[in-house]
């Protein structure tokens, strides 16, 4: 049988093999294990790549959400407005910072933060908005960013899922204050271990994260404020270095994948992810949308095809969460698009032969919507 992951990190490792073991041989011949020439390199080129003046490297992508807060004086009694349709770690970092999530609804279409809804969840304690660009698709941004600054609102784009993606002509990482990424081993730009990174322009705004990472410390033994242990470490930004540069050429295979897709399922009752006109994806995931997801699941794996949720249940609906008093239907899109969603088979690798097995199976299905 045919055995299709959702995730095919080995097969990209056996194209980049010796670069990256070249790599990390580099590394542990040099003892620059903490900092060094390659976490420096990895923060000016990847800065390059989102189109922005300044990056820094960080332990992961949590890390990178709780320090752009604490670093824009975010904390006790401060309100974040962001979706609850997302990864728990956007609003653990908002906790973490001491300040409080506010969850509005998402769009259906699309299954992204709802500008029409931002203005109705501020309050005097708001101070700032995460827009989640997820699975590889930017936020509608320009209404959002005209809402933060007509009210004096920080912009912290999450966009663990967009590493290239766009908005209009702008990377996602350049158009709000600050951005933080994920390079988790299975993202676009994937390390082989935990790492994370924040962009900027604000120069300013990065030099306060590097000593709130560092400690608290620009020089060591001397702290000035009670800081965090948050390094990238250089094995990991070697190897970033080494896939930084076949990003674009891996998300226009993604691009490829996701528009067969499209195309073969046109005529099925299944609903990919909708695409805004002024966004460029590069599809992190391939997420459809159907009301037998159960059966459907079952089905492709018995073909051997792996398939995900992201995410089953929303963020105010976990036990976690169950302080906020936040009742069931309160965000009814949300709540309906977590019960419908389906990911597919997204990676780079992938071979026309196994997407026709993951569509002939899809089809084979016969699900309903």
């Amino acid at each position: 049988m045919n055995q299709i992951p959702l995730v095919g990190l080995f097969d990209q490792y056996k194209q980049i093999r010796s670069e990256v073991d070249q790599a990390i041989e580099s590394v542990i011949n040099s003892c620059h294990f903490v900092g060094g020439p390659d976490v420096r390199a990895f923060e000016e080129e990847f800065a390059a790549y989102c189109e922005v003046s300044d990056c820094v490297g960080v332990a992961n992508g949590t890390d990178a959400l709780y320090l752009a807060l604490r670093a824009l004086g975010i904390g006790n009694g401060d309100e974040v407005i962001t979706v609850s349709h997302t990864f728990i770690a956007t609003t653990e970092a908002i906790t973490l910072a001491g300040a409080k999530p506010v969850f509005i609804d998402i769009k259906e279409d699309t299954m992204l933060m709802n500008p029409a809804l931002i203005e109705s969840a501020i309050t005097s304690q708001t101070k700032a908005i995460i827009p989640v660009h997820l699975y590889g698709q930017t936020c509608e941004m320009d209404p959002i960013i005209e809402i933060a600054h007509r009210h004096g609102l920080k912009v912290i784009e999450d966009a663990a899922q967009a590493h290239g993606a766009r908005w209009k002509n702008s990377r996602a990482g350049s158009i709000g204050d600050v951005a933080c990424f994920s390079f988790y081993p299975g993202k676009n730009l994937g390390a082989y271990g935990d790492a994370g990174g924040i962009v900027s322009n604000d120069s300013e705004l990065i030099n306060r994260v590097r000593v709130i990472a560092n400690h608290g410390s620009t020089t060591k033994y001397c702290h000035d404020i009670e800081g965090v242990n948050s390094r990238l470490d250089s094995i990991q930004a070697a190897i970033l270095r080494v896939k930084l540069r076949r990003l674009d050429d891996w998300n226009a295979q993604r691009r490829d994948h996701a528009a067969f897709y499209v195309k073969a399922l046109h005529d099925t009752d299944l609903i990919p992810v909708s695409v805004h006109p002024d966004a460029e994806p590069v599809w992190h995931l391939f997420v459809v949308r159907t009301s037998d997801r159960e059966r459907l699941q079952i089905r492709l794996k018995e073909d051997g095809v792996a398939t995900g949720i992201h995410y089953p249940t929303p963020l105010h609906l976990l036990p976690a969460y169950s302080y906020l008093g936040i009742p069931a239907g309160s965000l009814p899109v949300t709540e309906r698009v977590a019960s419908k969603i389906l990911s597919l088979p997204m990676y780079p690798e992938l071979s026309t032969n196994q997407l026709e097995i993951v569509v002939k199976s899809l089809t084979a299905a016969n699900v309903t919507v």
